[in-house]
């Protein structure tokens, strides 16, 4: 049963901090400047961590501005910077960057007070109550970080204890729980967070996941239950080794599994994580759950059949509360209500037998595990319905094209003609052109006419986010007509040969 000790739940994101230790990654100023917008105006989040103290002229001019903005929009509580306990540095850096509320980083494991700072936990205690009083004295609000707490509850649970003992009457805002590692079992952190809740029922604590053994949502899952009242989090995750809690992952979970609430709209969720994906460079991967490309995609064509028939195939994560929309994709596991779901989007309507013939089209474009999108589906449409009714009594039996690097393009063609079939091979000066010499080389031995190509055009769906289709478009005159003939394949000289049969067919009938 959970945990009913709030019903809502903060939400600081480090994205800016904590997430710019991603490896590779270093945001711009007015990159940090716009996502620190985001997340406070449009996100909705409650607190967010900008940087760490002494890191740079060039950070702390960073710092400056978002504060800037921050004191003007009446929301320079909700920024946070990290500072260290090292006597009047960190409190004089964040003083002069404009904020007023520092995150202080303390060491909760006796092995770093002893083998780190070398020092006995009493004068680490000493140490921070100095930093603290100075940062009141300069009207500044503290949390504290308890550093490797995970690690120090495990091995000198004592010393934490001691710790806190020593600091609750201090004026500290939140005592802030890490899993600096990303060691914690789901178990170990709700007994951890349980016996933090039980001993200090009166602190606010947050908890603070890293995803080392990719527990951190279950891990923050199981602080909220134990009565954690806050949570960190990063836009997709970002953050040092494995990165931090997600927050796309932990709303959901907060709202659907726990009946949380927050202040985060879900509907500005994916334009965030994209937002932070094009500063970032690190891509979203297609199965992350709420931003993925593919976690609103249905592939089986069963899945798409139950949707249609009171959205059996649906649960609480629907795509339009994080501003997306479903889709179901195009390939070999499609069935008939995949692709109607698809032609109804784009306002297509088709009988049985046309249905028939574009499902087994793009079930065959499939077959060549090739991406069928939406927008490849006018193109299929039109070369199945408009392009593949004729009569054929030119049929192409087998080809074979060649490229080699230093040699010219090679084509051998093999093709019935009135159930005769022939054979040719040519060079060219590439490989469609070498197969048309084959071709000319066998209408010359039958005393046939050829057509001159007037013009050849190769085009892909608007928006040029698929390799699944290539469209040919071929201009011919003969006997002095002009014409034109399509063909639409997964490979370009592929749909430029199909125009090409789809020509000598209709020559045929000049």
């Amino acid at each position: 049963m959970l945990n009913k000790h709030t019903d809502y739940i903060e939400i600081l994101d480090t994205t800016l901090r904590d997430g710019e230790q991603t490896s590779g990654v270093s945001f711009a100023t007015h990159e940090k400047m716009s996502i620190a917008r985001f997340l406070i105006e449009e996100l909705g989040v409650d607190r967010v961590e900008i940087a760490s103290a002494r890191v740079s002229t060039g950070e702390l001019e960073t710092v400056r501005a978002i504060a800037e903005w921050a004191t003007a929009h009446g929301c320079l509580d909700k920024i946070e910077v990290l500072g260290f306990v090292d006597g009047e540095q960190s409190i004089n850096w964040i003083k002069s960057a404009g904020c007023r509320v520092m995150n202080l980083l303390c060491k909760s494991s006796f092995r770093h007070v002893s083998e780190q700072l070398g020092k006995t936990p009493e004068q680490h205690i000493a140490d921070i109550k100095n930093t603290i009083e100075k940062a009141k004295s300069l009207n500044m609000d503290v949390n504290l970080y308890l550093e490797d707490w995970s690690n120090g509850m495990m091995h000198s649970r004592d010393y934490v204890f001691q710790l806190i003992d020593a600091l609750r009457n201090c004026g500290i805002k939140r005592f802030m729980l890490p899993d600096t590692l990303g060691i914690l079992t789901p178990d170990e952190t709700s007994s951890f967070c349980s016996q933090m809740i039980e001993h200090y029922p009166e602190i606010h604590f947050d908890f603070h996941a890293h995803n080392d053994y990719d527990l951190a949502v279950a891990n923050t899952f199981e602080a909220i239950k134990a009565g954690a009242k806050g949570v960190h989090t990063t836009i997709n995750g970002l953050g040092e080794r494995a990165g931090n809690t997600p927050l796309t992952s932990i709303v959901a979970v907060l709202h659907d599994q726990m009946q949380k609430k927050t202040h985060i709209k879900e509907d500005k969720i994916f334009k965030i994580s994209k937002l932070v994906e094009m500063y970032s460079g690190i891509r979203i991967p297609n199965n992350k759950p709420i931003i993925g490309d593919n976690v609103f995609t249905q592939c089986a064509g069963v899945h798409a059949d139950g949707d249609a028939k009171n959205n059996l195939y649906s649960n609480a994560l629907v795509p339009e509360r994080f501003g997306r929309v479903r889709e179901y994709a195009l390939g070999k596991m499609s069935g008939k209500a995949n692709i109607q779901k698809n032609l109804e989007a784009l306002g297509i309507k088709l009988d049985e037998t046309e249905m028939k013939k574009v499902t087994e089209r793009i079930i065959e474009l499939g077959d060549k595990k090739q991406l069928v999108t939406p927008e490849d589906l006018p193109y299929i449409v039109s070369d199945v319905l408009k392009n593949g009714e004729q009569e054929e009594s030119i049929k192409m039996i087998n080809y074979s094209l060649a490229l080699t690097y230093g040699l010219r393009p090679s084509a051998s063609v093999k093709i019935e003609i009135d159930g005769e079939t022939y054979e040719q091979t040519a060079v060219g000066d590439g490989q469609y052109n070498a197969f048309t010499k084959a071709l000319w080389k066998i209408y010359t031995s039958l005393n046939k006419a050829t057509p001159e190509l007037i013009d050849y055009v190769i085009s892909i769906p608007p928006g040029g986010q698929t390799d699944a289709l290539v469209h040919a478009t071929i201009t011919w005159k003969f006997n002095g007509k002009v014409f034109k003939t399509h063909g639409l394949d997964a490979d370009q000289t592929e749909a430029a040969i199909k125009a090409t049969v789809k020509m000598l067919n209709q020559i045929e009938k000049i």
